[in-house]
């Protein structure tokens, strides 16, 4: 990388910090903290929901896999779009209906306390992984650009991330997660048209790919994986706590469901704009191996981006894919100040409570580098993100969703529902291949992660409608507490937007200014500037 690249990567990281900061004085109660006071507007919602989603080793995990396999990895995100469809008609709106800050405190209101305290202390501990998993991309993606070694990596960003999180709450996430899509895009569509070029246009790349590259799935990634997938997207999204408060902080529950709509119409093409920079990184280069392969796509933009544009490329994707990062911090210490900390200390004043509210992410925020450092030895990002997300995402977010439409549900089949599955994962995935040596494939590994707990869940209903006898019934919907007047929440929308406007304005200039002085692509690079600038033009002027 050149000393311009170097530069720009530490003008916009430095950009995305201040707007992140600049929302410190926004978050001065638990709901603008947490939830930005309950009246974000869909659209930045549902963008904000998309960037936290598919910023989860997106160029990392599913580009090693279409660098690998080919077009699967685009079939295996369009499942990600079908189970958002789902959330958006059946799931979004029932959330924004119950009136609460966090999953766990609707479980609380449903359950008990003991059941909300079981659940927090389940969930701090399972985004301790989540949020070490969704920080190793971003290292890796820094680290195959620049050289620094992975820890480095993962250390300087970490700070990075939680710096803005702990100071601006829900608004520095969704604002700078909104700053990161139109970057990234803008950095996307100009990438894309230079591989092609590389690769010597559209049908030399098409000649040159391996048997099969095109097919929709394989033995690895068959039909079987794919349907299970798709359930567990479909409860992965609408009902993993982070997710959920993007459907609790918008206005009302069609705010919600426009918000799960956007999120599943941009889930249908863009995955096909991220994963044909290593599928053509393989007709170039076959003879990546290992690990190396979850580098593709940076490897394809070094190859291709003119100077300055490369770090411009990182940063977004690096600040994107970070995105997933402050997500579930907030969320961790959301859960952990409000469904734990404020219970435990009676009569506590809102201003200790803010107080806990950025202490918590902070030392989240620590533990979440100490577990990024220890992926490589599980196996790589793959490895983690997919077995874990089998293992836990519906064990832990399916039956919290059921009982949004179900009576029949007690404390003591939502627990165990929880934990059995859960078990019934560990058991195949680590005690089985040691001690009778029989290990799953990957779909059947996701099957079971997904079928065990819908079946218990199933299961109890139908023993409950045979016995005529009803679990825990529905509780009206919360009041929401500490509700900002529709003027304040106006003004911090307003804010919002501003900052946003100005950021892109910049980001604009700074891409035009780099495809005048670039030798090659300055029909690309130059256009697309001019597009981001008229972009925060419009939004500063809103």
């Amino acid at each position: 990388m050149s000393t311009t690249d170097y530069l720009v990567i530490l003008v916009f990281s430095l950009m995305i910090l201040i707007a992140g900061l600049s929302f410190s004085r926004s978050g001065n109660n638990m709901k603008s903290f947490f939830a930005a006071g309950g009246n974000v507007p869909w659209w930045l919602s549902g963008l904000s929901l998309f960037m936290s989603f598919f910023s989860a080793g997106t160029f990392v995990v599913w580009g090693s896999i279409a660098y690998k396999y080919g077009w699967v990895a685009v079939t295996i995100q369009w499942m990600m779009s079908l189970g958002g469809f789902v959330i958006a008609f059946f799931i979004a709106p029932r959330w924004r209906k119950t009136g609460v800050l966090t999953v766990g405190q609707y479980i609380g209101d449903r359950y008990g306390p003991s059941l909300k305290n079981f659940y927090s202390y389940i969930f701090l501990v399972l985004s301790f992984v989540t949020t070490g998993a969704f920080l190793y991309p971003v290292a890796k993606l820094f680290n195959v650009s620049t050289g620094f070694s992975i820890e480095i990596s993962v250390i300087v960003l970490g700070i990075i991330i939680l710096l803005y999180t702990a100071a601006g709450g829900l608004w520095a996430v969704i604002i700078t997660d909104v700053l990161q899509f139109v970057i990234l895009f803008a950095a996307i569509i100009i990438v894309v048209p230079l591989a092609f070029g590389q690769a010597g246009g559209i049908e030399n790349w098409v000649n040159r790919t391996p048997e099969g590259f095109f097919d929709l799935f394989n033995e690895e990634y068959s039909i079987g994986f794919l349907f299970a997938f798709t359930l567990y997207n479909a409860v992965y999204i609408g009902g993993n706590w982070a997710y959920v408060q993007r459907f609790t902080s918008v206005k009302d529950p069609r705010a919600a469901k426009k918000a799960g709509l956007l999120f599943a119409g941009l889930y249908i093409f863009s995955p096909i704009l991220w994963m044909i920079p290593p599928m053509i990184y393989r007709t170039l280069h076959p003879d990546l191996s290992g690990l190396e392969n979850e580098g593709a796509y940076l490897l394809m933009c070094k190859e291709v981006l003119p100077v300055g544009m490369l770090g411009m490329m990182l940063g977004g994707m690096i600040f994107a894919t970070a995105s997933s990062v402050n997500t579930t911090l907030n969320m961790a210490a959301a859960v952990f100040t409000n469904d734990i900390y404020k219970n435990l200390r009676k009569g506590i004043t809102n201003r200790q409570l803010m107080q806990m509210a950025r202490i918590s992410t902070v030392v989240f925020g620590l533990i979440t580098i100490g577990i990024a450092l220890l992926v490589p030895a599980a196996g790589g990002i793959v490895e983690v993100v997919i077995s874990f997300g089998a293992i836990t995402g519906v064990p832990l977010y399916g039956p919290a969703i059921w009982a949004l439409f179900s009576q029949r549900q007690t404390m003591f089949s939502i627990a165990a529902t929880t934990l059995i599955s859960i078990a019934v994962g560990l058991f195949f995935k680590f005690l089985s291949p040691a001690f009778w040596g029989f290990s799953l494939n990957r779909a059947e590994e996701m099957l079971v992660g997904t079928i065990t707990p819908l079946v218990l869940l199933a299961g109890f209903e139908i023993y409950q409608r045979i016995k005529n006898q009803t679990g825990v019934p529905f509780v009206q919907p919360r009041l929401e507490e500490e509700s900002q007047s529709e003027e304040t929440s106006g003004e911090q929308n307003q804010f919002a937007l501003r900052v946003m406007g100005i950021t892109l304005i910049l980001t604009g200039l700074m891409i035009g200014i780099l495809g005048m002085v670039a030798e090659s692509g300055k029909w690309i690079v130059v256009p697309v500037g001019a597009i981001v600038l008229v972009a925060g033009l419009l939004i500063y002027r809103k």
